[in-house]
């Protein structure tokens, strides 16, 4: 039986630094079947907080063990579920999916300490160690969707500012019969894009919502022909 102490079969290249490599590499193979991980109870525990530890806040969210396509199903979720239209509130989203899926992963750690251990009294660090990665992954859970809706909340109202005004604008051409349609309109400040179908739409919407308003206003009014006499 090899033991670590044995050397390793001289490798048969002629370079020294690949021999000494090649030697290296054996010795670790040779040490590798040897180890068998912690045996005292106090190391046992150690080695399994690590394990917890890692499987909760490794910096990538899909370890060796999981689906790669799962975790995009479970993305696509989420990308569905907010639909984020700019670069900071596709970074939210999937925070919130990795987050989420972290959390999900918890029960099944639990369901794998009560299966190794005989004695669940045992467990109970590492149960109460999952329980405070629970507590910490739902707080910053909510906080990112609390922050993610609040991002949405501000560009939609944004959104429907630069819309109705376009729609206004597009109003006051109608009535006071100027020539050309709604264009797409850009706005530079918030980068929002509105085509004709969604300005014209809008400006029905106005009109049903204020019809006295939008007929009487004078901004809307049509002007009075050249050399007519206002009362």
């Amino acid at each position: 039986m090899a033991t670590p102490a044995q050397a390793p079969a001289t490798p048969t290249t002629t370079d020294p630094v690949q021999r000494w490599l090649a030697r290296r590499a054996a010795t670790n193979r040779a040490n590798s079947q040897h180890s068998t991980g912690p045996r005292t109870e106090p190391g046992k525990q150690r080695s399994s907080h690590n394990a917890l530890r890692h499987s909760l806040t490794a910096r990538t969210a899909v370890l060796p063990t999981e689906d790669p396509e799962a975790y995009q199903r479970h993305i696509q979720q989420f990308l569905d579920e907010y639909q984020p239209t700019t670069a900071t509130e596709i970074q939210l989203v999937h925070e919130i999916a990795n987050t989420a899926w972290r959390l999900n992963r918890i029960p099944f750690l639990e369901a794998e300490l009560f299966s190794q251990a005989p004695n669940p009294q045992s467990q109970i660090p590492l149960l109460a160690t999952l329980g405070l990665h629970n507590s910490r992954l739902s707080r910053q859970f909510q906080k990112t969707i609390d922050q993610l809706r609040a991002i949405q909340d501000e560009r939609r109202r944004l959104e429907r500012r630069q819309l109705t005004e376009a729609a206004e604008i597009f109003l006051r051409h109608q009535h006071k019969g100027l020539p050309g349609e709604p264009g797409a309109v850009f706005s530079e400040q918030v980068g929002f894009v509105f085509s004709k179908e969604q300005i014209e739409r809008h400006a029905q919407y106005l009109m049903r919502l204020n019809p006295t308003f939008y007929a009487t206003h004078r901004s809307f009014q049509a002007p009075p022909p050249i050399g007519a006499t206002t009362a």
